[in-house]
């Protein structure tokens, strides 16, 4: 598979060393808008072919795939001409802004009968994996209940630098520069952890959004600090189940933490992942009596690189593709009617 890379910032360095990895892929060119930045990283991955607009990439088209790594505001208008110039698309999450353009871009890809998939990263968490098994196999009974969280820290502690100093941090919390606060950032992984491995959608959602106050003013620099900090969300799943969802990133002493909990009539199950650690624990059997619960050993999984490269191989779709990731947009819009309406939705 011969890919390129959309963007070069921070996601687009993790890309690279994880599609180096994968026998048969070939990083064959970069685009960018900033010279200085696209030279630099293509130096450092020593990729021949560098390009300032995605149209000069087009126009040159010797590549099957590419992967999006742009902002979340370019991903509509850089992924729609990769589209209809018939190449295989990984696309950063959110896929787009809102609903309306992310199914713009899955009826697009579908059309052009080409592989798409979205970087949702938790996927590439075994024990989610291993826990969406268990529940369709039917090891905890009908799931009755699910809660799940993602919690950062990132607004109390500098671990991952200075958020009051460093545009890295505070365009995310703008709604001006783009951003739909912590619900549009991670909002969308925790709504994917927890309907994938409780294996139901979303059917109704209802949810509650808070900015707290961060600077004098609400504001540092050009950057007015309004978008949401902490939400949390009330959803009934498809199967009926009900599930509890919320995500801060005031959680004090949590650097990056989800956590999905799955209740059934025959037992339970707790998935909890944060960096370079992973478990899966469950109630069942006779364990449901004594509330015991143990830790369940699980096996290494593909991450959504190799599954999208040996997808372009195979010619093989796999997931999670443009449209699972357009339905949790539109979940992820509807939260924000809700807040403003104080109504529950139906998906």
């Amino acid at each position: 598979m011969r890919l390129i890379i959309i963007g070069t910032g921070g996601m687009a360095k993790n890309q690279v060393d994880q599609f180096t990895t994968i026998d048969g892929v070939e990083i064959v060119g970069a685009v960018d808008t900033d010279a200085t930045r696209l030279a630099a990283f293509a130096d450092k991955y020593n990729i021949g072919k560098r390009f300032l607009s995605l149209d000069e990439a087009i126009s040159w088209g010797e590549f099957d795939a590419a992967t999006n790594v742009t902002p979340d505001r370019a991903h509509h208008p850089t992924t729609l001409p990769l589209l209809a110039a018939g190449k295989h698309v990984l696309c950063e999450k959110p896929l787009a802004e809102n609903y309306d353009k992310a199914l713009e871009m899955t009826e697009a890809a579908e059309r052009a009968g080409v592989i798409n998939m979205v970087n949702l990263t938790y996927r590439n968490v075994a024990p989610l994996q291993r826990a969406r098994e268990m529940v369709i196999a039917g090891e905890i009974g009908t799931v009755k209940h699910v809660e799940a969280s993602y919690l950062q820290s990132w607004l109390v502690s500098k671990a991952w630098g200075d958020w009051r100093s460093e545009s890295t941090w505070l365009w995310r919390l703008s709604t001006g520069h783009g951003s739909n606060g912590v619900l549009g950032d991670v909002g969308i992984h925790i709504l994917d952890f927890a309907a994938y491995g409780a294996a139901t959608d979303i059917d109704h959602v209802f949810a509650r959004l808070k900015t707290f106050n961060k600077a004098p003013g609400g504001q540092i620099g050009e950057y007015t600090l309004d978008a949401n900090d902490s939400f949390s969300m009330s959803v009934d799943f498809a199967n009926g189940a009900l599930g509890v969802v919320h995500a801060s990133r005031w959680a004090t002493g949590h650097l990056n933490e989800l956590k999905l909990r799955i209740y059934g009539e025959r037992g339970g199950l707790e998935v909890s992942h944060r960096p370079g650690e992973s478990e899966l624990r469950g109630c069942l059997g006779e364990d449901v009596e004594s509330a015991t619960w143990k830790t369940i050993e699980v096996p290494p999984v593909p991450t959504n690189y190799q599954r999208f490269a040996e997808a372009v191989v195979s010619g093989i779709p796999q997931d999670p593709n443009f449209r699972h990731a357009a339905n949790l947009q539109k979940v992820l819009d509807l939260a924000m009617v809700t807040e403003r309406e104080r109504r529950e939705l139906k998906v």
